[in-house]
């Protein structure tokens, strides 16, 4: 005898017609959660982190009077950062960068390396950067380079026991004040997505920077600073 097939039940069509769709529509909503999460245009991040100062001082000579090769160096300082981050395209962002004090020692070189501290500064240096973003808005690493603006400013210098000594013995305590300015900064960084909302940013900056220090005595000291930036943060972007 001839094995009669067994007609499919209605039923069976109805399931698998609505296991398809359940499988199309959680597709199209991990597609679409992976573009609600991605660094695309219209979206922020802000970042909250760590950041150190190392500068790559260059000094002229203290004017006279002083000693032949008189210098100065410009010890490195830590702070925390804040930056607000704006996608205007899937690939170019525009960000703002600040930050809290930095404190520098300022100390002898040159001739002057066995004196010691100098003197401090205090400085704060908010920079504007234009940026491109590598890779498709919701890959998992972006790199990213920027070119950054950054105003520079000096304030709240003191001067050491030891600064006055060598250009003031017996007189009144020597002051300083330092200059501020603007400066261009190279920007090279990358940020990770840690879980969907969640990235880890960090960058290296080069800031070509220039200053002059001008003591209470009348004497006057050009230093070339450049000083590189290496941070790390934590950014939340919505």
């Amino acid at each position: 005898m001839k094995q009669i097939k067994k007609a499919q039940q209605p039923g069976n069509v109805m399931t698998q017609t609505f296991n398809l769709r359940a499988v199309a529509v959680a597709v199209l909503m991990a597609v679409s959660g992976s573009a609600a999460f991605a660094q695309s245009a219209g979206t922020w991040m802000i970042k909250g982190g760590f950041n150190g100062v190392a500068p790559a001082v260059k000094s002229g000579d203290l004017s006279a009077p002083s000693l032949p090769g008189s210098k100065v160096d410009v010890a490195s300082a830590n702070s925390l950062i804040a930056t607000a981050t704006y996608m205007l395209t899937d690939n170019a962002s525009v960000e703002v960068y600040a930050g809290l004090p930095y404190k520098h020692d300022i100390q002898g070189a040159g001739s002057l390396a066995g004196v010691g501290k100098l003197g401090s500064v205090k400085q704060i240096s908010p920079t504007v950067f234009a940026q491109y973003r590598f890779m498709a808005p919701s890959a998992t690493l972006r790199p990213y380079v920027g070119l950054g603006l950054t105003y520079a400013r000096f304030y709240g210098a003191e001067g050491s026991a030891a600064l006055t000594a060598l250009t003031n013995p017996g007189g009144p305590a020597t002051r300083l004040s330092a200059s501020s300015g603007f400066g261009v900064s190279p920007q090279v960084g990358a940020t990770v997505q840690l879980h969907e909302r969640w990235y880890l940013d960090a960058s290296i900056i080069k800031t070509l920077l220039k200053n002059s220090t001008t003591l209470s005595t009348g004497q006057k000291i050009d230093t070339t600073l450049n000083p590189l930036s290496t941070n790390v943060s934590i950014a939340y972007r919505f």
